[in-house]
């Protein structure tokens, strides 16, 4: 298993999570006409890194992607799929899905994009030995992609039953043939099929793109309007309050802001779209040996926490509670999974499940079962935000209380990764995983476990197993009861615990824009005067 491939856990809930929401604050004289020649300047948390779109999963990464690259198809907000590249599509199973391309397509460097062009993109992503975080998730194994240059058409064969092969393949990012043959050639975000090109790319400070002229198409039927950016500068700025600060400056059109800062944003009434983001989830190692093999134990450690209170401290206030593991709107499938299938909040009740599981309080408190005391090493991610760590340290007080002895360990994203799919050396992991299709969990709650597949929790959940298997036979929305279903099992049986989902405001100072897949759609983005 490579680490790029176990990334998607734990970069996911920053990568693969949108909805599309604007605020009420308006600042941006949208009454005004848009004007033209502007340059659009955007805030990054933190430098993208690779800008190969088929090798990262961060959400850095596909915010700056999202301007160079294009997808055969985009999806409206009540989730139907539009024209993008493909000016047509049929997807009528599980296995099988054509695409047609519009005509004229062409790519940064000037080059036409042919139907072969994007067979190679299917193929790349869907070969293991290629090493991308997506294959499996989003192309499955053995998945063929044959074009016919004469009709534009690609005919995807996908190497097993994908219940949402359409929004799948249709979502993937595609890059030109130049790119495909010198995959260096994207990792500097060039060889695009988007709406603008690199010009200029300074790592760790900014990233300055250029409207193509060329460009003809977009999402539906979008059409170059009056306020479109000629210029788009991305700048790199870690610090929200400073990011703040520059939006109320006017040096800054656009920044994602968490925190007290939203506060003063909010009051000079700065237009926003909103996305969710899932933050609060615990997951339990199941492995054997560990506490959390024990169903009980699992039960009565979440039944002694207020996860209302813990929501509060991890989101500042400005969370909801979870409603299920895929938080990405439009979703694939409504529905609330968590409400009433979680253990209610009750201490003494804990204290006595885990009494009646044979683990009593020894001469020091903690709990004893055979001999062996009841640790839990409990790790965190620190790239969550500053409010990670007094949560894990609510967490910790208590277990504490409940006779458990606990340690925290917080580390970042590949420490992270490297604990939970490397020495497995934990009991209790507080970092959420982030989906956009219910499809996307199963390797990571079922089949092999971790270090030889990304299982991580060591999960077996029958039930789950069996809705899944039902699910994925289903092309489309038409299995989601059966999908709901298997991810109800999972929570039931505190497989995992997901409490709080964070609701996080793209500022927008001087325009308005719209946010979809967790990020600003650059077609929609218009500019006036400040």
């Amino acid at each position: 298993m490579t680490p790029t491939r176990t990334a998607v856990v734990l970069l996911g809930g920053l990568a693969l999570v949108a909805t599309a929401c604007a605020g009420p604050g308006d600042n941006t004289g949208s009454g005004q006409t848009p004007v033209e020649g502007q340059t659009f300047t955007l805030a990054l948390g933190s430098d993208p890194g690779n800008l190969d779109p088929h090798m990262s999963v961060l959400s850095v990464t596909g915010q700056v992607d999202k301007f160079l690259y294009d997808s055969l198809l985009e999806l409206s907000a009540d989730g139907k799929p539009l024209p993008e590249l493909a000016e047509k599509w049929t997807a009528t199973s599980t296995t099988a899905a054509t695409f047609t391309l519009r005509p004229g397509l062409t790519c940064a460097d000037g080059a036409p994009l042919t139907a072969a062009d994007v067979a190679a993109n299917i193929a790349f992503v869907g070969d293991p030995a290629n090493k991308s975080p997506f294959a499996g998730i989003t192309v499955t194994s053995g998945t063929k992609a044959t074009a016919d240059e004469t009709t534009r058409t690609i005919t995807v064969t996908s190497g097993a039953p994908d219940a949402f092969l359409l929004r799948n393949i249709g979502g993937l990012p595609i890059v030109c043939g130049k790119g495909l043959a010198d995959r260096k050639l994207l990792a500097k975000g060039e060889s695009g099929t988007g709406l603008f090109a690199v010009s200029e790319a300074v790592p760790n400070d900014h990233y300055t793109f250029t409207r193509r002229k060329d460009y003809t198409w977009g999402p539906g039927d979008w059409k170059a309007e009056p306020g479109l950016p000629d210029k788009v500068v991305l700048r790199v700025i870690s610090n929200t309050s400073t990011a703040a600060n520059l939006l109320l400056s006017g040096e800054l059109n656009a920044a994602a802001i968490t925190g007290p800062d939203r506060q003063r944003l909010d009051a000079r009434k700065l237009f926003h779209g909103d996305y969710n983001a899932p933050l609060g989830e615990i997951f339990y190692n199941q492995a054997a040996g560990r506490p959390g093999e024990d169903e009980a134990v699992r039960r009565a450690l979440t039944q002694s926490l207020d996860l209302a209170q813990l929501g509060k401290v991890l989101a500042s206030g400005t969370g909801k509670p979870s409603q299920g593991l895929v938080t990405a709107d439009p979703k694939a499938c409504s529905g609330d999974t968590v409400t009433g299938n979680l253990p209610a909040h009750d201490a003494a009740a804990a204290a006595s499940a885990l009494d009646a599981a044979g683990w009593r309080a020894g001469a020091d408190g903690v709990r004893v079962k055979n001999g062996k005391r009841l640790t839990l090493n409990v790790i965190y991610g620190t790239q969550l935000g500053p409010t990670m760590a007094p949560t894990a340290e609510l967490v910790q007080q208590t277990w504490k209380a409940l006779g458990a002895e606990v340690t925290l360990k917080g580390v970042d994203s590949p420490g992270l990764s490297q604990v939970l799919f490397g020495t497995g050396e934990w009991e209790v992991s507080l970092g959420p995983i982030g989906l956009t299709l219910p499809s996307w969990l199963v390797p990571f709650v079922s089949g092999p476990s971790a270090p030889d597949g990304t299982n991580f929790a060591h999960i077996a959940n029958p039930g789950y197993d069996q809705g899944v298997k039902q699910a994925a036979a289903i092309s489309g929305d038409a299995g989601c009861p059966m999908w709901n279903a298997a991810e109800t099992a999972l929570i039931k049986r505190v497989d995992v615990v997901p409490y709080v989902d964070s609701v996080i405001p793209v500022y927008g100072s001087g325009t308005k824009f719209t946010v979809s897949q967790g990020a600003v759609t650059p077609s929609s983005i218009r500019m006036y005067a400040k």
